[in-house]
């Protein structure tokens, strides 16, 4: 049994002064911040995932911009693996499953942004890869999203895609618990 921490798209973007700032941003990047010290401290397996948008009417992680850089609580050393990705799976069209396989991992904990969309659906990836994945709930955040005439709080937001990840796809944890 070996895990690697994955950091996903923990990006300036995301933060106060950002193009798409995220409700407790700032919280979770603290958390994962925790997380990645426990694991460097430990010679851990880390992987810091990184988005570049490359659709054209793309708003935001536009290469070549200051927010497509990692939030400075968690950025990569020099040694540690980067994978950068261009779709909401960390896992589509990158050579994650790759790297985690060689190294022999077998079990990912998982933290980062947005909730609903990047680490959902690259929870779901490392779940139909064979992966054991748990969640970090508390070191990823998201943003409130509208349907129809309604708004669906940010938290709300988060809690039910944490709801539906629980269980089948990972376990959902918050940091202080995997701390201790």
């Amino acid at each position: 049994m070996a895990q690697a921490l994955v950091l996903i798209d923990i990006q300036k973007d995301y933060f106060p002064g950002g193009r798409m700032t995220l409700d407790g941003a700032d919280a979770a990047a603290q958390n994962a911040a925790r997380l990645l010290e426990r694991f460097r401290a430990r010679g851990w397996a880390l992987v810091h995932v990184q988005h570049l948008s490359i659709r054209p009417t793309a708003s935001f992680f536009i290469p070549g911009t200051e927010g497509v850089d990692f939030h400075p609580a968690v950025a990569p050393r020099g040694d540690e693996l980067v994978i950068q990705k261009n779709f909401p799976s960390a896992f589509r069209a990158t050579r994650l499953d790759t790297e985690l396989r060689s190294r022999g991992i077998t079990e990912l904990l998982v933290a980062g942004m947005m909730t609903h969309m990047c680490v959902d659906s690259s929870v779901r990836a490392a779940f139909d890869l064979g992966f054991k994945v748990e969640v970090a709930h508390d070191a990823c955040a998201t943003r409130k999203l509208t349907f129809g005439d309604g708004e669906v709080p940010a938290a709300q937001v988060h809690n039910a895609f944490i709801a539906a990840l629980n269980g089948t796809f990972a376990s959902a944890r918050g940091t202080a618990d995997i701390l201790a």
